[in-house]
């Protein structure tokens, strides 16, 4: 009988995945699929340039790493790549610094010593008269994340000729937030249930927690942050602690960092405290325990997300205590190991009545240079909430003292949930190129959260993941696109989304030059179309009550004012917009000059952001000469339009994709175009109640009242 050798689990899911090329396509691979390289000078390339692998190193990383190369190689190559033990010709050689031979590592010594912690060095060298492709790093993550990025040549079809690449990521802490709850439901969760089987752990792995810790690595993401930021305290008891340290495990070899929301009032809850205020000693002593029973479990623990005063949240202000006071408590806690507290600055009160888009700001601003070194306040891009544009959030150009964390939502809670195609890469590229001006032109959003422009050690980037059990783990094909995008951004945010979409289409849909090049000209105008068709010229927040599902600019009269639509588009007879310039709610303020000075003037405020920042009348002229219901109107029915027309583009593509791929992408296209043109019927008629003027002559009539689409109801849809 011929002996087995056991395998890690791993191995046999690549097999599965990575040798059926006939089976049709259910996006379950993602981006990392490994089929046959078809162009045949760019095939011919790489066959000469890799003959033979050599790969050096004993450990987890390293067993992933040959797994890894073992599926991707004969997969793109067509053919076997054999393993040697020594310097051959056209050898790709893999290994840490510490594991090189001593004539390769002397001869990279300078150039290993740039890559830092997690970045890495590809170099092409001649050994002996022998050309070998060297990937290698300081450290294994290293080591890992510079075979995913050679495998990314190939797979695009890059050049491997001679190579010379060192790649260090601009940002420390790389994050996805679960926003996932202990009963496996997922808060603006769009693509099935909870990854995390908490009832089968920690004694059943599934094979996808693997898969996803292998996704995100291919992308440098270096931690993931568990549970929601609406947490319930029993994630910190011993029978969940049990639970992460499982997956914790897993994710480990792959670089990855296991994080989690805690709910403040767990002493309370948990621990049998009477109060959880963080200024009282028994607190302080109770968080210090936990946090060491973490580290006990998981040595490599991340640190905490924490949602304090924020919708309901409890926090340290239920004890008259600032926020540098909750935060700094769980520092303290969190230092001797190592560990960060990541506090979010989406806080709004129900008695305040100042603009919620100003409370963020007034709140923490006061508190800049007050918290302790391993804390960073995490602000979203906008200053509302992830809506399809905002402007930059102020914050970003007035805390000096403190690391600010961008937080970005790669689920579409207000982008057609995973039934649109929205590419998000536009959208996240002009948030991290948006100009704060804080210490002059060239203060980038990205310079702040990577630290370099006010010199702060630790910098971070977290995205609200779109994950769920759903076979192709977004829901949609094209959702993937946003995963993959953010992870590239948040190690080199110096990357155009142009960049990234090319990757991606050659990675998961097609290298074939006329289909790229379709659906890159789709992907890149879909965010704008999108904005056309729910939130055009500024307006914002205006979809459906509590599901955020459809548009319903007629929300009003909730038990708070901010959680109506009215409260923001302030639609009357003499016109739309909220005023924050000087002679409103003077939001303008809070942003540097001249940022702030073009956001205040009507005449030098973007279009794109008019009726966020000026309540113009209906008759006002635009730049364009249309009067402002006009130009409004078109804006609508252009989105709308232009979802047709991307339904009619992919449409030439049938026979080109996997035939799996393209129908599900086109059933999703057809639900698209039937709600584009709900959201601007339904929002053009509710606005055309106070404009009463018509819509133009050459724009077809909505088919159903006004009355029809404020009597929809969608009890069951996700929120």
């Amino acid at each position: 009988m011929m002996k087995m050798t056991k395998r890690p689990p791993f191995v046999f899911l690549f097999i599965l995945l990575f040798h059926q090329p006939t089976v049709a396509d259910d996006g379950y691979r993602l981006w990392l699929k490994y089929d046959r390289i078809e162009h045949d000078q760019i095939l011919e390339s790489y066959r000469r340039n890799i003959e033979k692998q050599f790969i050096l190193g004993n450990t987890a990383t390293t067993k992933i790493i040959k797994d890894e190369l073992s599926a991707a190689l004969p997969g793109l190559l067509g053919r076997q790549i054999g393993e040697t033990d020594e310097i051959r010709d056209n050898t790709l050689l893999v290994a840490s610094a510490v594991d090189l031979l001593p004539m390769v590592a002397e001869r990279l010594r300078s150039l290993i010593e740039r890559t830092g912690d997690e970045g890495f060095l590809i170099k092409t060298l001649r050994v002996e008269q022998k050309k070998i492709i060297v990937i290698t790093a300081n450290e294994e993550r290293g080591v890992l994340y510079g075979v995913f990025a050679f495998l990314r040549l190939l797979q695009t079809g890059q050049e491997i000729d001679s190579l010379e690449i060192i790649s260090i990521p601009r940002i420390k802490l790389r994050l996805l937030n679960h926003w996932d709850n202990l009963d496996r439901t997922v808060e603006r969760g769009y693509a099935g249930f909870s990854l995390w089987d908490w009832h089968k752990l920690p004694d059943y792995i599934h094979p996808y927690y693997i898969d996803y810790a292998r996704a995100n690595a291919s992308i440098g993401i270096n931690g993931t942050v568990l549970n929601n930021v609406n947490a319930n305290a029993l994630i910190l008891t011993p029978l969940y602690l049990e639970k992460v340290a499982a997956l914790a495990d897993v994710f480990r070899p792959f670089g990855i960092r296991v994080y989690l929301s805690i709910r403040f009032s767990a002493p309370m809850e948990i621990g049998g405290l009477q109060v959880s205020d963080p200024l009282n000693p028994a607190v302080q002593v109770w968080w210090r325990e936990k946090v060491k029973e973490i580290y006990n479990n998981i040595p490599d623990f991340g640190g905490f997300l924490v949602k304090a005063n924020s919708e309901g949240q409890p926090g340290p202000q239920d004890y008259g205590r600032s926020h540098a006071d909750g935060a700094n408590m769980l520092a303290a806690a969190l230092e001797p190991y190592g560990g960060v507290v990541m506090w979010r600055a989406f806080v709004y009160k129900a008695s305040a009545k100042e603009d919620r888009a100003k409370q963020a700001y007034n709140e923490f601003v006061p508190l800049d240079g007050a918290f302790r070194k391993n804390v960073l306040v995490q602000v979203k891009n906008g200053p509302i909430d992830f809506q399809p544009r905002e402007p930059f959030h102020p914050l970003f150009g007035a805390m000096l003292g403190t690391p600010l964390m961008m937080e970005f939502q790669i689920t579409q809670e207000y982008l057609g949930f995973s039934t649109h195609l929205v590419y998000l890469g536009t959208l996240f590229e002009e948030a991290l190129r948006s100009d704060t001006y804080a210490m002059g032109a060239g203060s980038s959003v990205a310079s702040v959260i990577d630290g370099s422009l006010h010199g702060h050690d630790i910098s971070g980037i977290a995205g609200v993941a779109n994950t769920g059990t759903d076979r192709n783990w977004t829901g949609h094909i094209f959702a993937q696109a946003n995963w993959y995008a953010f992870g590239r951004l948040a190690w080199d945010h110096g990357l155009t989304s142009t960049e990234i979409v090319e990757e991606w289409i050659k990675m998961t849909l097609s290298r074939i030059t006329h289909v790229l090049e379709k659906i890159k000209t789709i992907m890149l105008s879909s965010r704008e179309i999108t904005v056309n068709y729910m939130t055009p010229l500024g307006l914002h927040h205006i979809m459906g009550w509590e599901n955020h599902y459809g548009p319903a600019p007629w929300i009003k009269d909730k038990v708070r004012e901010d959680w109506t639509s009215v409260y923001y588009h302030r639609a009357d007879e003499r016109g739309i917009g909220f005023d924050r310039s000087a002679t409103g709610s003077d939001a303008v303020s809070q942003y540097a000059e001249p940022v702030r000075n073009r956001f205040a003037s009507v005449d030098s405020c973007p279009d794109a952001l008019l009726l966020w920042f000026h309540h113009l009348n209906w008759n006002d002229r635009m730049k364009s000469g249309e009067i402002l219901w006009d130009a409004l109107c078109r804006r609508y029915y252009d989105g709308a339009r232009s979802v047709t027309r991307m339904r009619k583009e992919w449409d030439t593509l049938r026979g080109e994709l996997d035939a799996k791929i393209f129908t599900h992408v086109e059933r999703m296209l057809a639900i698209q175009e039937k709600e584009a043109v709900w959201w601007r019927n339904a929002c053009v008629l509710y606005f055309q109640t106070f404009s009463g003027l018509p819509i133009p002559d050459d724009l077809p009539k909505p088919d159903k009242s006004l009355q029809y689409y404020q009597d929809l109801s969608f009890p069951f849809a996700p929120k």
